[in-house]
């Protein structure tokens, strides 16, 4: 426990160091797999040292964000290290240490999309979610193992007040989506969190199905994630101008009474009615794209997820995972999906069998495990896209299993954070056998165009 606190500490000394210490630190925060920071300075970042740090697996720049990719668990431990730091009194130690290579080539921000930025932001509402939604999707898949005579035998039948537990544990982040939801979006928008989630709990409000306006019996929840958003960003909008506008000696009385009253009517008479057709719109088409389309929306979905990934333009699907889940109880979008990331574990698996180098060899020991466990960055920034044809060879094989998981209909009970091997347990009943077996083949798949278009092995 020491020494792996003291690697956590030295690399933290050591990306200090790199960004060009405390003072030219903006912003400081991680997400599952990566150090994030924005800088005063980017001329005083020593990016060819940063990169070579052991324990840097990949770097990718979004916007006026460096982030540096340390893997799961390793980066809110590596911020928290770097926070303690971050003090009057405290300055980062140097180090003359420098390990072998763990990664020399990176991801640049050519990749960005203009709309990444934009995306990233409607991200951050949903990022603070993963552990709910991880948890929330193993459970289920429990009971789904519980429930079956050929597993767990007659625990069901024997224990059902276990398993109906089981089932409130599972259920819970979805009874409150709506509120966490409004919290966060206040958050990210540069309003009152407090509000965010009042405006969530008028919108999902059972006695809202006691009331007629227009002629219709209003709906609780209609619209889900889709109409929070909305009406949250109208009150941050409205929040943020009333504070402007009236006295201080009153702004703090009138400005919540002020925006709740306005908000919640414009959200119940047209930002609900917008938000519930978004949401319907969004719902019934993925759907009926997925059973209509087949074999080739599967293999597009998947096989451009990954560029997409890069671009930062896939975190405009997020609030989609969610609605899928909201309207049908299961979401089919996200096991298509986690084949992109598959297809880069048959590609890193051919490069491995392939190179000669010695350093690309034990990166990609290390990245596999975490791999096949859904955790892909990795392997995508430390191996296959520095490579080039490895990279188009993973997302082949990624649209071949796609292909097939969207053929076969496969689902998954949960909204999105696991992916590969883990998402097995959250696939709903009857189709897990056809999900692994999408998973090998999309290996094979990733290895096959991978070993065929070969790739320019780097020098020692």
């Amino acid at each position: 426990m020491a020494m792996a606190m003291d690697k956590t500490q030295r690399l933290a000394s050591q990306i200090l160091q790199g960004v060009g210490g405390e003072r030219n630190i903006r912003k400081l925060e991680n997400c599952m797999t990566r150090v994030r920071v924005e800088v005063h300075d980017d001329g005083r970042l020593d990016l060819t040292s940063l990169k070579t740090l052991e324990g840097i697996k990949g770097y990718l720049k979004q916007g006026d964000q460096h982030q540096f990719i340390v893997g799961p668990g390793a980066a809110a431990k590596v911020v928290d290290a770097m926070r303690l730091l971050l003090s009057p009194a405290g300055t980062a130690s140097s180090s003359d240490e420098s390990e072998i290579v763990r990664n020399k080539a990176s991801a640049k921000a050519k990749y960005s999309a203009p709309m990444s930025g934009a995306l990233r932001k409607l991200a951050d509402v949903f990022i603070p979610l993963i552990p709910a939604f991880i948890a929330s999707g193993l459970i289920m898949g429990i009971i789904n193992l519980l429930k079956r005579p050929d597993i767990a035998g007659s625990i069901a039948l024997d224990y059902p007040n276990v398993l109906g537990l089981l089932a409130i544990f599972g259920g819970a982040v979805f009874a409150i989506m709506n509120i966490l939801v409004g919290v966060n979006a206040a958050r990210v928008f540069g309003g009152s969190q407090a509000m965010g989630g009042v405006m969530a709990g008028i919108l999902s409000s059972p006695a809202l199905a006691q009331i007629t306006l227009f002629g219709e019996t209003l709906q609780p929840g209609r619209g889900g994630v889709i109409a929070v958003l909305l009406v949250v960003a109208l009150m941050c909008w409205l929040e943020k101008r009333l504070r402007q506008w009236l006295p201080e000696s009153v702004e703090l009385i009138l400005n919540p009474l002020i925006t709740t009253l306005i908000t919640a009517t414009l959200a119940i008479v047209i930002l609900q009615p917008i938000g519930g057709y978004i949401s319907d719109g969004i719902a019934h088409g993925v759907n009926i794209a997925i059973d209509k389309g087949g074999l080739l929306v599967g293999a597009v979905l998947a096989g451009t997820f990954l560029p997409l990934v890069l671009s930062g333009l896939h975190q405009g699907l997020v609030p989609i995972h969610v609605e899928l889940i909201q309207a049908h109880g299961s979401n089919p979008l996200l096991p298509i999906l986690a084949m992109a990331g598959v297809g880069q574990v048959g590609a890193a698996i051919a490069v491995y069998m392939k190179t000669r180098n010695a350093r690309l060899k034990k990166v990609i020991k290390g990245a596999l495990p975490v791999g096949i466990l859904g955790i892909g960055e990795p392997l995508i920034f430390g191996v296959t896209l520095p490579l080039g044809r490895p990279f188009i060879g993973a997302c082949l094989g990624g649209a071949v299993g796609g292909a097939l998981i969207c053929y076969w209909k496969v689902a998954t009970v949960i909204t999105f954070g696991i992916s590969g091997l883990p998402l097995a347990l959250t696939i709903i009943s009857g189709k897990v056998v056809l999900y692994l077996t999408g998973l090998v083949i999309t290996v094979l798949a990733g290895f096959i165009f991978t070993w065929l278009m070969g790739f320019n092995d780097p020098e020692e």
